[in-house]
């Protein structure tokens, strides 16, 4: 590889020190290395600053290096979803499943990436789709990790109707649902008590969120599957018009009402991620949950 950019969270590198470190190192083994301080998301909206950074790539790179955590790589792995470009990930804070290794050990990084000893992985994505009880669509994203329904601001529990390629499976009474991907498993639906999976596996996890039943489990199925998810009303007050949140990997979001119907399907487009190290998965894992 011999075109860069870098995109970095200022809140873990404040003065660009590890980023011009990485400029530096690339320029001098005679790489072109663009760079653009991630401080711009707070001056934009997320539609501008995905935009803004789309057009900031230069036609030639062929890498995007990213630094900070895995919700910063997650935000660019959004961001860039139409640029089809390999990620490699620099953790700058706590031990992430996204990232390859620290501060410390970025020379040895760098020079493996120049010289092509990396495996690239494929992550799927998904597609959500938000459609009012007219039909209108009012959202289509994609998620890295995960789309989940959570409560706004009431505190009442949210009934659903799951549909699987358009065939009812179950009603559900919880705080919320989680639809992740393989990636997503250690994030939201690992908290909400989901299994892990591989994370370059192709399925779709659901994960209910306290479902107020013992009978409530996770699911598994074909990443080939289309899943809808029906917001269900009041019983008592048909025209309650209360209000639910769709969230993509916990960043952008959208209001729901009763009526409203999500559909997720698995993505056209996929993350491409950089993995430099020996450390395993579940090495990893067992760090993590240690």
């Amino acid at each position: 590889m011999n075109h860069f950019f870098i995109i970095t969270n200022r809140d873990k590198d404040m003065d660009l020190s590890t980023t011009n470190e990485i400029k530096h190192f690339l320029q001098k083994k005679g790489k072109t290395c663009r760079m653009r301080p991630e401080e711009v998301h707070g001056t934009l909206s997320e539609a501008e600053a995905s935009r803004t950074l789309e057009r900031e790539i230069p036609a030639e790179t062929e890498c995007v290096i990213v630094l900070g955590g895995d919700g910063t790589l997650l935000r660019a792995a959004r961001n860039l979803v139409n640029k089809n470009l390999p990620f490699l990930g620099i953790n700058l804070g706590h031990l992430g499943y996204l990232t390859e290794g620290d501060r410390s050990s970025i020379p040895s990084i760098l020079e493996r990436v120049i010289a092509d000893e990396y495996i690239e992985e494929e992550r799927m994505m998904l597609l959500g789709s938000v459609k009012r009880k007219n039909g209108e669509v009012v959202c289509r994203d994609v998620a890295l990790n995960d789309i989940t329904i959570t409560r706004s601001r009431s505190l009442r529990v949210i009934k659903f109707k799951l549909y699987v390629n358009g065939e009812f499976l179950y009603l559900y009474t919880a705080d919320g649902i989680v639809v992740s991907t393989p990636t997503g498993s250690t994030a939201y639906n690992l908290s909400c008590g989901g299994p892990v999976v591989e994370p370059t596996a192709k399925l779709f996890l659901v994960t209910p969120i306290a479902p107020h039943s013992l009978n409530n489990r996770s699911l598994i199925l074909s990443a080939d599957d289309k899943i809808e998810l029906e917001l269900l009303g009041s019983e008592k007050d048909p025209e309650d018009q209360v209000e639910y949140i769709c969230g993509y990997d916990s960043d952008t979001s959208v209001i729901l009402y009763p009526g409203d119907r999500i559909e997720i399907v698995r993505a056209p487009q996929v993350t491409r991620i950089l993995k430099l190290s020996k450390i395993s998965f579940l090495e990893t894992l067992r760090t993590k949950m240690s």
